[in-house]
């Protein structure tokens, strides 16, 4: 069988450098230009070797660690899955997924570093949010669209444009247009009702320069598993490609839409889980009680019979019935183009040029019970004096003609981002065996973060899912002094200037590469707060600043100012081709990560420490003509660790007062080491296998906070990862499983989530015979219907909460080409 299982010989220097090549994995094009060059001497002749092995393990020449995944693995995958749960068996790479489908979203670790510590990005552009450095693994590109996927363990690329990345980078890599017209239609069906339809048409060539260009659509929608709701995704995407001279120069211009419209599952608690008991889901049913003049009217009452299904309630000796599921959404709208060009100056001298535009409109619901005389919403008109006066002004929110109703509203918190950056290198040939490389890199992420209320309707229904005057929404909320009802509303512009410098160097009649750069990023961050501010996350946006027992806070009033960071970091990487297929590489980086927007708001206007990591990584790659293995180990230093805890409100005697604030901790310095390795081997034409296996360890230095010596929580300390692939015919059939250790959820150290083993199966009948390209495959994730815990809300203390991993799910995909 062709299509599933390749294995690439090659037997001349000359073709093998074309097959290394293509493999490169650099993020921008600068970085692919000079990776590319640089693999063209590194290949001894002679020799023979793989390219991959099933697309789960590619060949790697760079100085560092780097693992990479291609189409011909994706594409085994459940169809319309994030490309994120596909990286899962790669070392150091713990993704938990929402659900089967990955529409709900997931959360990632890299060597223990979390997902707003990891820089992703898509040829060449940075996805993280430019606020808070977080990744939206349901907002990724289809996977049939990407050519290759690949992972730096520890270490940025020298042209990386991050504001975050102290952990590492994951490269996505769009598929080229193809010179030849063809079309596929590929219709997917599963469990949970799901449904799929990819659509793509690929050109050919047109034109008279030879012109080649791609466009796609996909429609997804299923339900959840053990709870109410649904979910939904809709993309188009295309790109345009344009040759340059037959050189390797070209022009590229790709676009990108996503729209999701989700609900949410809840978490569930960690001890009792642990201890045999699974929380309930959402309800499915809400009706609240209907508006009566001079009644009151309690939309928070949890009893049946007043807002039935509306709140969590717990009958006498009955099981609790959590909220309604419709108030639990997801929705997001994202878009990006991006432009490529490379263009050789003369013989010796390459410019490349990535320009980039992106856009988000995105939350993640919730709901507020809002006294109809809430004091934000009275403002200037409130007076405190006394529980009478208190009462006695407000706003009828619910139209009965009083103010003595508690009123449940929507109150998501939208992000609106509008991100320009461009990414740009000139690259100079010193002779055939050294190259220099200055990189500049713009980026500038504008966005507005409001908090605006909305109405429900009576069966507990946002009426509009950006609330109140967004996006065409229902007229706002307003106070009684006019303004709009709202729970933040801030403008915040994040800018990065960076430079890079960076020599490539081969020694030793090319048995040695050295790989020598630095960076310099400039952050400048302008924000605007134009609420009342009582800590980091919680505001009144109202008329005046808040009284009462508010006053406690001494809430900030609005404010606008400035932070600026910048670092010099320098990175260094090494490969040794000390005897025919076999080398070492050894990788020095500090790396730098600005604090988060949301770090910066305060009562006082916060100035925290950036976080910085130095990271050191050496390892030995095998590298024969049936098996390709490598090994590492490392050790990361991480300085200004911050994490998010709830700390208490204090009254002028030391005692707590109830009250708490949430606020980010810096946990100080943080030591991690470890080990990780792959391997793939060929024992047949028709059977190959592939391992990996990882090992972290941490430790959280002194600091004050009581858990020094303790480990960092969500980081598992072991990890196993196993796939087998066999071919028989027009059959191919996979198995892959992956084991994850126990996990803690805070830094105490106090609890655990159980450790777990998932395993998946794919079976694909190629039908060849019909038209080339086409197949029958079925997919059956968590074939044996493990119950184990995903993604951990965690904290400095306390129990947590944590998702409950989907359960054994089967589906089947027809591709068809034309």
């Amino acid at each position: 069988m062709t299509n599933r299982k390749r294995v690439f010989w090659a037997t001349t220097a000359l073709f093998s450098t074309l097959l290394v090549a293509g493999t490169a994995s650099a993020q921008s094009t600068g970085s692919l230009t000079v990776e590319e060059t640089e693999l063209d001497t590194v290949i001894v002749t002679g020799q023979r070797g793989p390219r991959n092995v099933d697309g789960v393990i590619v060949a790697e020449q760079v100085g560092k660690s780097r693992s990479t995944i291609t189409q011909e693995y994706l594409s085994t995958q459940a169809a319309g899955q994030t490309v994120l749960q596909s990286l899962n068996l790669q070392p150091g790479v713990n993704f938990t997924n929402g659900d089967a489908y990955g529409n709900s979203g997931g959360d990632i670790t890299l060597r223990g570093f979390d997902a707003q510590r990891i820089s992703l990005n898509l040829d060449g552009i940075q996805l993280n949010d430019t606020g808070n450095y977080q990744i939206y693994s349901n907002q990724q590109l289809d996977p049939e669209l990407l050519e290759r996927a690949s992972v730096n363990q520890g270490t940025t690329d020298v042209d990386s444009p991050t504001a975050s990345a102290t952990g590492g980078t994951i490269n996505l890599v769009t598929r080229r247009p193809a010179n030849e017209f063809g079309v596929i239609v590929q219709p997917s069906v599963g469990e949970e009702n799901y449904k799929r339809v990819f659509a793509l048409m690929d050109t050919g060539e047109f034109g008279p320069w030879g012109t080649t260009a791609w466009l796609s659509t996909s429609a997804t929608t299923y339900n959840q598993f053990g709870n109410p709701g649904d979910l939904s995704k809709q993309t188009y995407n295309g790109r345009v490609y344009q040759p340059i001279r037959g050189n390797g120069d070209f022009l590229s211009l790709a676009f990108n839409y996503n729209r999701n419209r989700n609900n949410t599952y809840g978490g569930k608690n960690v001890d009792r889980f642990n201890a045999g008991t699974i929380d309930a889901g959402n309800g499915n049913y809400c009706l609240f009680d209907p508006a009566v003049t001079g009644t009151r009217q309690n939309q928070v009452s949890s009893t049946l019979t007043s807002n039935p299904g509306c709140n969590s309630f717990t009958p006498a000796g009955g099981t609790t019935i959590q909220g309604y599921y419709g108030y639990f959404i997801n929705p997001s709208d994202t878009a990006s183009v991006r432009g490529q060009a490379r263009f050789s100056l003369t013989d010796k001298l390459t410019l490349t040029v990535d320009p980039t535009y992106q856009y988000v409109m995105a939350n993640g619901g919730g709901t507020t019970n809002i006294d109809e005389w809430d004091q934000r919403l009275q403002g200037s008109f409130f007076n405190g004096a006394t529980d009478a006066t208190r009462r006695s002004r407000g706003v009828d929110l619910n139209g009965d003609g009083d103010i003595l109703d508690t009123i449940k509203l929507y109150s998501p918190s939208n992000t609106n981002t509008n991100r320009y950056s461009i990414n740009s290198s000139l690259i100079y040939d010193l002779n055939d065996d050294h190259r220099l490389r200055a990189s500049y890199t713009f980026d500038s992420g504008n966005h507005r973060q409001t908090g605006e209320y909305g109405f429900l309707s009576r069966s507990g229904d946002p009426l509009n899912p950006w609330s109140g005057s967004k996006n065409g929404g229902e007229d706002p909320i307003l106070t009684l002094d006019g303004n709009i009802f709202q729970k933040r509303d801030r403008r915040s512009k994040a800018v990065l200037n960076q430079v890079s410098l960076q020599y490539v160097g081969d020694f030793f009649n090319d048995s040695l590469t050295l790989d020598l750069g630095v960076r310099a990023p400039f952050f400048h961050r302008e924000l605007t707060n134009y609420c009342y501010q009582i800590n980091t996350f919680d505001a009144y946006c109202s008329a005046q600043q808040p009284t009462g027992s508010a006053a406690n806070l001494a809430a900030g009033a609005p404010v606008s100012f400035e932070r600026d960071y910048e670092d010099v970091l320098p990175n260094a990487g090494v490969t040794w081709r000390f005897a025919p297929n076999q080398q070492i590489f050894a990788s020095y980086s500090q790396n730098f990560s600005a604090p988060r927007t949301d770090d910066l708001y305060d009562r006082i206007p916060a100035s925290p420490e950036p976080e910085t990591s130095t990271n050191v990584d050496v390892g030995y790659r095998y590298q024969s003509g049936r098996l390709i293995a490598s090994v590492s180990a490392y050790s990361s230093q991480f300085e200004n660790y911050i994490a998010r805890a709830i700390t208490d409100v204090l009254d002028s005697n030391g005692n707590p007062t109830g009250e708490t604030i949430t606020t980010n901790v810096n946990v100080g310095d943080v030591d991690r080491w470890g080990a990780d390795g792959q391997l793939g081997f060929v024992f047949t034409d028709a059977f190959s296998l592939y391992a990996s296996a990882s090992y972290l360890g941490s430790e959280i230095k002194e600091n004050g906070l009581g858990v020094e010596g303790n480990e960092l929580f969500e980081v598992p300390e072991w990890q196993y990862a196993l796939r087998g692939e066999y071919t028989v015919g027009a059959l191919a059939v996979g198995l892959q499983a992956k084991y994850v250790s126990e996990r803690w959820t805070n830094l105490v150290n106090d609890e655990q989530t159980q450790a777990y083993t998932v395993v998946d199966l794919d079976a694909r009948y190629d039908l060849d015979f019909i038209n080339e390209g086409m197949y029958f495959q079925v997919n059956v994730l968590n074939l044996f219907d493990e119950v184990y815990l995903g993604n951990i809300s965690t904290e400095i203390t306390g129990n947590r909460t944590a998702n409950l991993g989907s359960p054994r799910t089967a589906m089947a995909t027809l591709r068809m080409t034309f």
